[in-house]
């Protein structure tokens, strides 16, 4: 099973604050979609709140330490390897968040989709850094700031180095 991590980060790894994202920009959404439909999508409970309804065509798995939490049409699980073992026989997974569930992640994980905003935000969440001598930038593509997005962004695409 391929585990990949996907994310928007800003240029200090700010991904988001209160629960939320600190910027909006609808090209990633789309992408984020496109490339996690019809696939199963691990989170935090936290990240799994700050929607507003689940999202279609996604298995939803949540990590929370709360034993008796409970919401219709998710798997609860209580870390991370309970997780993976709920996407049994998937040929991808997506780790989707939040701060604390990409930083266990980032050992096992496989590939990262990240998307690089290009600005510094002030957040109280951050995606780990990527250390360069463990990921492989394999794929870079450069949108700039636009009348539906704010600020400039760069998709990037790494793989784990052997």
């Amino acid at each position: 099973m391929k585990i990949t991590m996907i994310a928007a980060a800003g240029e200090n790894n700010a991904l988001g604050r209160d629960n939320d994202l600190v910027w909006h920009l609808p090209d990633d959404f789309k992408r984020f979609k496109k490339i996690t439909s019809h696939h199963h999508i691990i989170m935090g409970r936290k990240t799994l709140e700050s929607f507003p309804k689940l999202l279609p065509h996604r298995k939803h798995i949540v990590i929370t330490r709360q034993k008796d939490y409970h919401q219709d049409g998710v798997v609860v699980t209580h870390n991370l390897e309970e997780a993976l073992q709920a996407c049994k026989g998937q040929e991808e997974v997506f780790i989707i968040g939040g701060g604390e569930i990409y930083k266990q992640a980032m050992p096992i994980a496989d590939k990262i989709e990240l998307t690089r905003v290009h600005e510094s935000f002030e957040a109280d969440t951050f995606f780990p850094e990527i250390n360069e001598s463990k990921w492989q930038l394999a794929e870079s593509t450069y949108h700039p700031k636009d009348d539906k997005h704010d600020y400039d962004f760069t998709y990037l695409t790494f793989f784990k180095s052997e």
